[in-house]
């Protein structure tokens, strides 16, 4: 363990962990932050490589479990003052540690295989896409596709919204989605589009089937050209009034609806 304590934040590691706030510098220096214990130690239930990381004396008295484990791995500790691990966080009251990591290299998801599978279109909000992605974990979702105008999926928000689930399904991102549709369709596998202005309610569909299930943008949904590549459309019924749901609450919806039939088929 490092016992030398890092006071400046113009270290040169320092100063490196901190510029992994931009997504710029994220996929330059092909690098990620995760801050925060849970965080941490769902890295450490899935194996996942884990650069440096940067903690308090605090922290390290009230994780002396988990420290002996980090070191029993061989990775690299490094003690740094309470300002110094503040200005490394991107949150506004880290619970002090914050690691730096590779960003993922898990290969995309097999088309082939998918049996529940969800695709978005220009999601804008980490906070949005963390949920989702944990609500993807807890339903099976087997296939998890992001259009590449979408929001960066090593943002520090994103991993911190999923509670450690985004380490544990695969991710892919497309440029264009139409060509992700049509391989699906390919394989038999059926298109949903979700969009208010549908006939057909979401309890109608047969999820039983292998399905990827299309979602939008959270101001203006689905553009119509992917809605035009789907095999059918549908909507969540909403009350007089209600003019839709945020994105992270249709998309549960959706896959608890295909989990309850798959239970129940």
């Amino acid at each position: 363990m490092e016992k030398i304590i890092l006071t400046s934040i113009q270290n040169p590691l320092v100063k490196q962990a901190r510029k992994l706030h931009s997504s710029k510098e994220r996929q330059k220096q092909n690098l990620l932050l995760l801050e925060g214990t849970n965080l941490i130690e769902a890295a450490f239930q899935v194996d996942y490589k884990l650069d440096l990381i940067f903690h308090t004396d605090r922290w390290r008295a009230n994780h002396q479990q988990l420290c002996r484990k980090i070191i029993d791995k061989g990775l690299k500790l490094q003690l740094v003052s309470s300002e110094v691990l503040s200005a490394i966080a991107t949150t506004v009251n880290p619970d002090g540690v914050v690691a730096v990591a590779p960003r993922r290299t898990r290969s995309e998801p097999v088309i082939a295989q998918t049996k529940l599978g969800i695709a978005i279109e220009r999601l804008q909000d980490p906070g949005n896409l963390g949920t989702i992605i944990r609500s993807a974990v807890a339903t099976g979702v087997d296939a998890f596709w992001l259009s590449s105008d979408s929001v960066d999926i090593h943002n520090p928000k994103v991993l911190r919204a999923s509670v450690g689930e985004w380490f544990r399904i695969p991710i892919g991102t497309k440029q264009n989605l139409a060509e992700l549709i049509g391989q699906h369709q390919q394989q038999g596998i059926q298109v949903i589009a979700t969009t208010s202005q549908a006939e057909k309610s979401y309890w109608d569909l047969d999820l039983t089937r292998p399905s990827l299930i299309l979602l939008g943008n959270e101001g203006a949904g689905l553009s119509p050209q992917t809605i035009a590549k789907a095999d059918q459309e549908v909507k969540i019924p909403l009350a007089n009034g209600v003019e839709s749901l945020n994105v992270a609450v249709a998309t549960s919806l959706l896959l608890y609806e295909a989990k309850r039939q798959s239970r129940f088929r």
